[in-house]
């Protein structure tokens, strides 16, 4: 699932034909079931991002505070010395964890999928709302008629 393919799908299912309203609000509900699909993988992948997060930090946790093994760091393959020999206070461990390459991919992944909800929650809250705007253009209609 990516933001960019699904702004391009929005832009086409966004337009409202003025000469087809009831073909419009027809394909609404089709469309709101679309985008509420998407939505719900995208949360899912969302939660599962934070999941894989608390997983990482807990790792890297360890491993910065020297309570994770040898054979532990191999695996992963991380530098078995992550502070280069330097003896860091506590307080100043944050500095490590927000400039680690991976925890920060991980907090990428997690804006990323956060972005993607709010669109599709745009974009469903825009659905929700369809009806308006066509009711809204035919009330248009019959006011250029006369009527």
């Amino acid at each position: 699932m990516d933001i960019d393919l699904i702004m391009d799908q929005w832009k086409n299912d966004c337009v409202i034909d003025p000469y087809k309203l009831d073909d419009t609000s027809r394909n609404t509900p089709m469309l709101h079931a679309k985008y509420l699909h998407l939505l719900s993988k995208a949360k899912l992948r969302y939660k599962n991002c934070q999941l894989q997060q608390k997983t990482l930090l807990l790792k890297k946790w360890k491993y910065y505070n020297g309570k994770m093994d040898e054979a532990e760091i191999v695996a992963t393959g991380w530098d078995l010395d992550p502070l280069n020999g330097l003896k860091v206070l506590k307080g100043d461990m944050d500095l490590y964890y927000d400039s680690d390459k991976e925890i920060q991919e991980s907090e990428a992944d997690i804006a990323y999928y956060k972005m993607m909800i709010d669109t599709l929650t745009d974009i469903v809250d825009s659905l929700k709302w369809r009806h308006q705007t066509i009711g809204n253009m035919i009330k248009w209609k019959q006011f250029e008629a006369g009527g």
